[in-house]
């Protein structure tokens, strides 16, 4: 009946997901004001030593699991010769228990360097600005594009015409005929799709899509037209003042890419792609998979100029608890108190869980907590979440057949 009821569930939509598709939504007009209130000062008091000690845990935790996997393969053997194990099977569940740890950690890394971003490993610029240089370069990230565009992110998040990243494509540019006058066959023929292509899709979404995007701007604003990507210093993207540090950026990438070059050609391609390369595309995933359920979610709302707002487009993302306590361990609380972060970036990562728990008393039903299991709401997501409307200030995204799963309220429409 336990293994019944746990298969059920992650199958099923939480309880919050449901109440909140059986709501009609009215916007959220709590100030940024009222949340500052209610979070004490001394949560924002930034320690160099407490943020370089989770760097440090990091790096040795992704060391130690490193080391130990250098052993799996005389292992494996040892067992076989000693005690008849079946050595091959032995090898796949250690080799797939390294895959997927490793991978966390490393996803932990982004986070870190996500966080130094942000400014909130240390008080001290060039401490964060180095640590995240180093992590982000580590994992084939330019790091300061991407901050440089995450920026904007957090200044613009839910809105229509000025975010940076998982901007929705509206009805017109998949050339859908208007609402009124759209048919099923008119979705069929642009959005259907066999299952297995659609899972397809999403595998290679999971693991390439950060370097797609990177590359591309893929799911970016497309107001800055074609030739935006965060590896070009003349990119759209950046401004004049921030090229140097692109092109900075770019220096470190070959000065890894050559790291990794001269490694390979020491142990072989089968170690690199064993002890590295595997769980980099994993951690690839796992940074994907959270970015986009924190952004992307058929309940909740984005914003066109009308309505937008700081605090409505902070309160337009999704807290979740993936990976369990794993998840909030070694991602450092990024799904599990993402609202807290977008309503104040500037606090630092460890202090989070607490600004969460003070700001449900003054969101209350505007909170937006998920318990779906994180790979079941992944793939409803992706399946849901298509496109929206080209007009209204308020829109919920649209799955393939044209439906929202949610309504504005009457009181929103009048």
């Amino acid at each position: 009946m336990a293994s019944a009821n746990f298969l059920n569930s992650l199958f099923k939509d939480g309880p919050e997901y449901e109440r909140r598709k059986q709501t009609p939504f009215v916007p959220p007009n709590v100030t940024i004001s009222q949340l500052r209130a209610a979070v004490p000062k001394q949560l924002l008091k930034k320690s160099t030593l407490k943020g370089m000690f989770y760097v440090t845990r990091d790096v040795f935790l992704a060391f130690i699991a490193y080391e130990l996997a250098q052993l799996i393969e005389s292992f494996s053997d040892v067992l076989f010769k000693n005690y008849g194990f079946i050595s091959i099977t032995t090898k796949w569940f250690l080799w797939s228990s390294y895959w997927f740890l490793q991978s966390v950690i490393l996803a932990g890394w982004w986070c870190l360097a996500h966080e130094a971003g942000h400014g909130n490993i240390s008080s001290i610029g060039w401490v964060n600005d180095t640590i995240g240089f180093i992590l982000h370069t580590f994992l084939l990230i330019p790091y300061f594009p991407w901050r440089f565009t995450h920026s904007m992110h957090h200044k613009s998040t839910a809105s229509v015409e000025r975010d940076e990243t998982h901007v929705p494509r509206t009805r017109s540019d998949y050339g859908l005929p208007d609402v009124n006058l759209a048919r099923a066959i008119d979705y069929n023929d642009i959005f259907e799709e066999t299952p297995l292509y659609t899972l397809g899709r999403l595998i290679v979404t999971q693991l390439a899509g950060m370097q797609i995007y990177l590359l591309t701007n893929v799911s970016g604003s497309p107001r800055h037209g074609s030739g935006a990507n965060h590896f070009l210093p003349s990119s759209p993207l950046f401004n004049h003042s921030q090229r140097n540090r692109v092109i900075i950026s770019d220096l470190g990438l070959v000065v890894m890419g050559f790291a990794f070059y001269t490694w390979t050609a020491e142990v072989g391609i089968h170690a690199f792609v064993k002890f590295y390369f595997i769980p980099y595309l994993l951690s690839n995933h796992w940074v994907v998979m959270l970015t986009y359920l924190h952004h992307s979610d058929p309940t909740i709302p984005v914003y066109r100029r009308g309505q937008w707002s700081f605090v409505r487009g902070a309160l337009s993302t999704v807290d979740r608890p993936l990976l369990g306590n794993l998840g909030r361990f070694l991602l450092h609380n990024v799904t599990h108190d993402h609202i807290s972060h977008h309503l104040f970036p500037n606090i630092p990562f460890y202090n989070q869980p607490k600004v969460t728990e003070c700001i449900k008393t003054v969101l209350k039903e505007n909170y937006n907590y998920d318990s779906t299991n994180s790979f079941r709401a992944l793939y409803r997501s992706f399946t849901s979440c298509i496109f929206i409307e080209d007009e209204g200030d308020i829109v919920f995204y649209k799955d393939s057949q044209g439906k929202a799963s949610r309504m504005l309220a009457k009181s929103v429409t009048e």
